[in-house]
């Protein structure tokens, strides 16, 4: 049985517009969202979901609920399931009744409850407070606030004194006081309200609750803003300021716009621009562009046009590249140094504003025009510089198009073939690209025997056969592995005699049967996976500076360990997957497919310790992003992941068939099922 406590603490995490909104179409109705009701047929809609009182209800029907039972109704999901799903998709592990962990997340509950009141209650009284300071008031009309947008945002002021909060509060002198943010206790034991002759911006979450306060000073005074602390219900990293007012403009525009003070949030908002949201006065992290990508298909940064605009926006890009898509969209929008959007939506107005927006620069051109600007590209000097700073940034971005065309660019740009850039940056393409320098001369993806070169991480120079067509080592020669000095010997995969293909890359419990096997370039458990195709050699001469992304095996290893479900999901050509990929997916297969992630690591530790720490140090590359999908979000990924691998593995495996000559035995009939699936896949949108 799954503890009271915890529900409730889900319940509070989750937002039942989001949960229905991706079954059903919704549109705003008032205070409320309505749609066509998924529990029976009609034509006009009578389907209603609440986002205040976080329930929805058909006046047809009469089905209603919560976003546990809207799961259990219409995914036909039972309770625990259905818990297990929400919980995952917003990183709580569900706990176990009358154990440490459950006592741990009542106790978590109950604290969060108080201290969501305490919010409330100040938020109440700062509103309050505003209407009856005429300072206060003045200074939001000189900005261009409206009244209604105040209300809209819920702003309030914070008036001069050390204890106003005293008669608010249930008690001024708990600690909890302290952990809401509002108060500070002092060395000598006195306490005093945090915020003071302060404009007040209420942070909430996506049920609409208030978890923090941003504070702008009025008048002259240091710091200019405030943010609430860090605490059991506010961290800067993960919350954004007015995401909750911006969902349905999100929901509508099928974009967000990243902007950088609760001011430019607030006016834009009022000019029309429903879909910006702001950053708490830190860096964009992942966890921000985690969520922000899961709301919408583009994003875009707008940031000051001066040195420290840039610079924000430079570490937003280097925290994007992990997380970058084919599907995806992020681009950076700079205005003028004179402006902030703030101003610039009030001179300029919401047309030219979001002319702007439209306009914005691809996250892939403000990477090549900014390292463009740090080197003199017409002189060896400058070209090797860009090269040295291209190196890490195309490392942290995951093997998708949008890295091969940056390649492409950029050694456009240098004047060099995009094997050798891609070589010196450690990385390795499925098939060649043909490039063409300015004179016309012609740079393909081959090298100058003629032969291919391929481009995946950490992949020898000499690649281009498939997985397990590779030449399989002389009889009884060792592997050594690179991190412990150990010798294994060396075995043949399955199929044509592959070298590594049965090699734990991510794979299933290959050791119960075979032992441990080394990993890629004859690495072991000992050292986790750096990338490149099953018996590829390191890549001689380049070193890495910094890890390298998860391949597409790896991923899906991972995907399968946080979603086992989909290990229940019917395979196609099979012969075109790795073997150790298969085993793992066949272990993962066996357990049930409401496991969480936990369970998982749990499972594969007490046969496997080392194949658990190596997932575990896959989970901790990712960086929470993939414990935040939904489940139809990670089938998506997983199946267009498997997609992209037999895609790669036909095509080389068509290299190998034509080099060998169609005349073989079989040749051209194994040539006319690749380049059938080839063609099959193609059409999925996989290349």
């Amino acid at each position: 049985m799954i503890p009271q406590s915890f529900i409730q603490e889900l319940l509070t995490r989750v937002d039942v517009v989001d949960v229905v909104g991706k079954a059903v179409k919704l549109r705003k109705a008032g205070a409320n969202y309505q749609g066509l009701c998924p529990f029976h047929n009609e034509k006009t809609p009578s389907f209603s979901v609440s986002p205040t009182k976080q329930f929805y209800h058909c006046f047809g029907c009469g089905a209603h609920g919560s976003a546990i039972s809207f799961l259990m109704e219409h995914h036909g999901l039972g309770f625990v399931e259905a818990v297990h799903e929400l919980a995952r998709d917003v990183g709580l592990t569900v706990p176990e009744d009358h154990s440490r962990e459950g006592a741990e997340a009542a106790r978590k509950a109950s604290q969060q409850l108080a201290l969501s009141q305490w919010l409330d209650q100040a938020a109440r009284y700062y509103r309050s407070r505003l209407k009856e300071t005429p300072a206060a008031i003045s200074y939001l009309k000189e900005r261009g606030v409206t009244g209604e947008i105040a209300r809209h945002f819920g702003l309030g002021y914070a008036p001069a004194g050390w204890r106003n909060l005293e008669g608010v509060l249930p008690d001024y002198a708990a600690e909890d006081a302290v952990r809401a943010g509002l108060v500070i206790a002092g060395e000598d034991g006195k306490r005093y309200d945090r915020f003071r002759e302060r404009i007040m911006f209420p942070i909430r979450n996506p049920r609409g609750q208030v978890i923090g306060f941003g504070g702008r000073v009025l008048g002259q005074g240091e710091p200019k803003y405030l943010n609430s602390p860090e605490g059991p219900l506010f961290s800067k990293g993960h919350e954004l300021y007015g995401l909750f007012e911006a969902r349905e403009g999100i929901r509508t525009s099928g974009r967000v716009l990243v902007v950088e003070g609760y001011m430019d949030v607030v006016m834009l908002h009022q000019h029309g621009c429903h879909y910006a949201v702001a950053t708490l006065g830190t860096a964009t992290t992942a966890m921000h562009l985690g969520k922000l990508l899961r709301l919408a298909d583009r994003v875009v940064f707008s940031f000051d046009g001066d040195a420290a605009g840039r610079r924000a926006a430079w570490r937003a890009l280097e925290n994007a590249l992990p997380l970058l898509s084919d599907t995806k969209q992020l681009d950076f929008l700079f205005l003028p140094p004179e402006h902030d959007p703030d101003s610039f939506v009030r001179a300029e107005g919401l047309e030219a504003f979001e002319a702007c927006v439209r306009d914005a620069l691809p996250l892939s051109s403000f990477l090549l025009k900014e390292l463009a600007q740090r080197a003199d590209i017409t002189t060896p000097e400058g070209r090797a510089r860009m090269q040295a700073e291209l190196k890490p940034l195309v490392q942290q971005m995951p093997d998708i198009a949008l890295r091969t065309q940056i390649l492409v660019d950029m050694a456009g740009r240098l004047g060099l073939p995009t094997e050798e850039l891609a070589a010196y940056c450690g990385l390795q393409m499925a098939h060649p690209v043909a490039h063409v320098r300015e004179g016309g001369v012609r740079h393909g993806g081959r090298a100058a025997g003629g032969e291919a070169r391929s481009m995946r991480p950490g992949a020898s120079m000499m690649q281009g056969a498939s997985l397990r067509d590779q030449a399989a080592p002389a009889e009884g020669r060792p592997w050594r592995e690179a991190s412990s000095g150990r010798w294994q010997e060396g075995r043949g995969a399955r199929g044509q005699g592959g070298q590594n293909a049965d090699r734990w890359q991510g794979g299933g419990n290959a050791a119960s049967r075979r032992g441990n096997r080394p990993l890629q370039g004859g690495q072991g458990f000992d050292r986790p996976y750096q990338g490149g195709e099953p018996g590829a050699a390191r890549m001689p001469g380049v070193a890495r500076s910094r890890p390298t992304p998860p391949t597409l095996q790896q991923r899906i290893c991972l995907l399968l360990a946080y979603y086992p479900a989909l290990a229940q999901e019917p395979l196609e050509d099979e012969s075109l997957l790795p073997q150790a990929l298969l085993d793992w997916r066949n272990e993962l297969a066996t357990l049930p497919a409401g496991a969480h992630f936990a369970s998982v690591l749990a499972e594969v530790r007490a046969t496997d310790p080392r194949k658990a720490d190596f997932i575990e140090s896959l989970d901790q590359r990712d960086a929470g992003v993939m414990a935040a999908m939904d489940y139809d979000e990670a089938r998506a990924d997983y199946l267009g992941a498997l997609d992209r691998m037999r895609l790669d593995q036909a095509r080389r495996e068509v290299v190998q068939v034509v080099s060998r000559g169609l005349d073989e035995p079989g040749g051209r009939t194994r040539y006319a099922e690749l380049m059938a699936t080839i063609q099959r896949l193609s059409q999925r949108g996989t290349g």
